[in-house]
């Protein structure tokens, strides 16, 4: 049997290096390639095809949940693992909902952190033990309605998420045209769009949506 092959999605250069020292350690394991952030994970992930790929949330230029939302759909048999300071149900739900088999905390033993690549590499899922059981209750009342709207997954089209983050990171709409490719008319279309779906009304109200659900650090 191959090695399980690994990509490393992480905005800290440290912390990717620790982990490819942890799991290069290991013979079972390869390391084929490590993402600064969201955007370049899922080009990476495209383009290498790893069989895991262990993803953090909060990144620049595209975040983990976004990211995960895209390798989900466009590579079904990569599982993602997400790796995370945030101890949080909310966004653990919302990155489970995006395509993620398994959520790990920071602080976990590396030991853990090898099981749990192990668990989502063989098709299981894996919740770290101090997330699981809020995991399940949130579950639980969510499909008992009694989630509020706005913890609810907005109905944001995937290019309006990515959008949504980079107003937030404060890059003008030209910024985002020309990072992006399109036209800033565009980009002023999807603006108006995201705050009419999420109701907001200014720039400050969408950095703290930003913050709230974790697309950007506060």
């Amino acid at each position: 049997m191959g090695k399980i092959r690994v990509l490393l999605a992480d905005d800290h250069t440290i912390l990717r290096q620790g982990l490819r020292k942890i799991l290069e350690a290991d013979p079972a394991f390869e390391v084929v390639g490590e993402a600064n952030d969201g955007r370049e994970a899922v080009k990476k992930a495209e383009a290498l095809k790893p069989d895991v790929v262990v993803m953090d949330i909060s990144m620049p230029i595209m975040n983990g949940i976004e990211a995960t939302r895209q390798i989900a759909k466009s590579l079904p048999k990569t599982k993602i693992l997400v790796l995370t300071v945030h101890e949080d149900d909310q966004m653990a739900m919302e990155i489970l909902n995006a395509g993620a088999t398994g959520y790990l905390l920071k602080d976990a033993a590396s030991e853990e952190l090898i099981a749990a690549i192990r668990a989502v590499h063989r098709g299981d899922s894996y919740l770290g033990p101090s997330i699981a059981k809020r995991v399940i209750a949130q579950y639980l009342d969510f499909a008992r309605g009694k989630v509020s709207p706005e913890e609810r997954p907005s109905d944001l089209t995937a290019r309006e998420r990515e959008i949504l983050q980079l107003i937030a990171e404060g890059y003008s709409n030209k910024e985002i045209a020309q990072m992006l490719y399109i036209s800033e008319k565009t980009v002023k279309t999807h603006r108006e769009n995201i705050m009419r779906k999420l109701d907001l009304h200014s720039v400050a109200e969408l950095v703290r949506y930003a913050i709230r659900r974790g697309i950007i650090q506060g």
